[in-house]
């Protein structure tokens, strides 16, 4: 019997990384260990998207900074890429249409090596077909031969689905229902006791993908910033050269922890707003 042909996948990660740390790099190890253990995915990308400075969350620095510095704890990576899209954008953009983009992209990036490996007008007419695919968003995900896009997170942001005008339930029904999800658990959470009481993650459960992290570590950007703001040390906590570059510019201080302190968080303000 002919071995399976494994279905490509592609991991994309948003947030603030604020800074990156060595966690936000391991999840990406976990979860490809994770699908490619199951013999039916073969992990080809990750993707490292920084929020934009419109999220306008508390402490949260320039996207300029976040970029690189994410860029400098990838710079030695094989399959792991920061794209600063997201981050260039004047208005927060919400995580669905991220999601779009990339997948977008990714359908484009194929187009373009079809094109070169044959001029057939059949596949062509093929490639232009998937075009359109890309642009519809209600298409369905597997209709080209560019990887699955599966947004990488971790428990935080699963259960942050349930707090109020933080998400739209129509986003949460495309990332997960669309593209799945792949949620790398902490050991002080219950991952599957908040997708049995969710409906909509109950619905859409196979399409969600956990990942327990046996040899724990509970490194937080949070944890990082005020270790950095008292003088403390964060070596070994962040790559080398993540360190580095924050040392040079000194970067987060008191006084950088206090940006946006009296602001509320975009979507907040964009939700909100549309339930009055």
């Amino acid at each position: 019997m002919a071995p399976q042909e494994k279905t490509k996948v592609a991991l994309l990660a948003c947030g603030s990384f604020n800074p990156i740390t060595n966690m936000h790099l391991r999840m990406f190890e976990l979860a490809r260990d994770h699908l490619e253990d199951t013999g039916r995915y073969q992990v080809v990308r990750g993707i490292i998207s920084p929020v934009g400075d419109a999220y306008k969350k508390k402490g949260l620095i320039e996207a300029c900074h976040r970029v690189e510095m994410a860029r400098l704890a990838t710079e030695n990576s094989s399959w792991i890429t920061v794209d600063d899209w997201e981050s260039q954008q004047a208005e927060w953009v919400e995580t669905a249409k991220v999601v779009r983009h990339h997948y977008a992209e990714l359908i484009l990036a194929e187009q373009n090596r079809d094109e070169v490996d044959t001029v057939k007008p059949v596949k062509r007419r093929k490639l232009e077909e998937n075009e359109d695919v890309c642009q519809s968003s209600s298409a369905d995900h597997n209709r080209s031969d560019a990887p699955e896009l599966k947004l990488l997170c971790g428990a935080d942001v699963l259960e942050s689905f349930a707090v109020p005008n933080l998400w739209k339930s129509e986003d949460i029904v495309e990332i997960v229902g669309r593209y799945g999800l792949v949620c790398i658990t902490r050991s002080n959470s219950d991952a599957e006791k908040f997708i049995y009481q969710s409906d909509v993650l109950h619905e859409y459960r196979k399409n969600i993908q956990l990942v327990r992290e046996w040899v724990t570590n509970d490194v937080s950007a949070t944890h990082v910033r005020r270790a950095l703001r008292r003088g403390q040390s964060v070596r070994y906590l962040l790559p080398d050269r993540v360190v580095d570059y924050i040392q040079d510019q000194r970067l987060y201080s008191a006084e950088s922890e206090k940006k946006n302190a009296d602001v509320i968080l975009a979507p907040l303000q964009r939700y909100t707003k549309n339930t009055d």
